[in-house]
């Protein structure tokens, strides 16, 4: 009886850990397979330009946006951001177009010094005609802390992550779509930056490798399990 009780708990255990490395890899799959739509996507996304209020209108998550408008006072400031091998932040500002349509547009990526003394960059010219890409915000990781502090100018935020309905809140909008305006680099104005839609993140064959792996280790706790029940009837016959 004793032995038959072990041998269900045994199976119980072996099943929630398959279950549980197989959700993984599915987990693992979904990733690769969203982030490489977004890289497939780039290419017709750039092809076809629109006003921004049209793009925050149309189905999909990137658009090449054309469009006039002006910077509004305010800064942000996304912290962690690698670049060369170089600790940052990315700079964004709230930019209106003259339709009125509202966007955070990403002015660049300026190395933060050893002392990490935030920079305080000069305004864009204002009015302006921009273009870019509208594309989803930086993946935020894990959200530990607080999203945003007062930086150390007037109107200066630091944050670790972009929500949008606290950055509106304390920039003083009223509204801002969850995606950004990726400025193209060949504007005059603003600091380093590219049209990288997967910065600081895993690519899509870093999540295949690691579906892989979760499934492998599904497929060696099944291997195991049958492997022990196999003795386990060998023995008592």
């Amino acid at each position: 009886m004793m032995r038959q009780h072990t041998r269900v708990i045994g199976w119980a255990a072996a099943l929630l850990a398959m279950a549980g490395f197989s959700a993984l890899g599915g987990w693992q799959l979904q990733r690769m397979q969203a982030k490489q739509a977004l890289l497939d996507a780039q290419g017709p996304a750039l092809a076809r330009v629109m006003p921004l209020q049209q793009a925050l209108a149309a189905a999909g998550p990137l658009h090449g946006v054309a469009d006039h408008g002006r910077f509004l006072p305010g800064v942000v400031l996304l912290d962690n951001q690698i670049r060369h091998g170089r600790a940052g932040v990315k700079i964004y500002r709230p930019f209106r177009s003259d339709s009125g349509a509202l966007v955070l547009a990403d002015l660049g990526w300026r190395a933060l010094p050893a002392d990490r003394q935030l920079p305080h960059p000069p305004a864009p010219p204002s009015p302006v005609a921009v273009r870019g890409l509208l594309a989803p915000a930086p993946a935020p990781g894990l959200a530990l802390g607080p999203a945003f502090v007062p930086g150390t100018g007037t109107g200066q935020w630091l944050a670790s992550r972009l929500p949008a309905p606290g950055l509106a809140a304390v920039l003083g909008v009223p509204g801002l779509p969850d995606r950004v305006l990726r400025l193209d680099p060949a504007l005059p104005f603003g600091d380093e930056r590219d049209l990288e839609l997967l910065p600081n993140t895993l690519p899509p064959e870093r999540h295949l490798g690691y579906a892989v792996q979760w499934f492998g280790l599904a497929l060696t706790v099944l291997v195991v399990a049958l492997v022990l029940e196999w003795r386990r009837r060998r023995a008592a016959r």
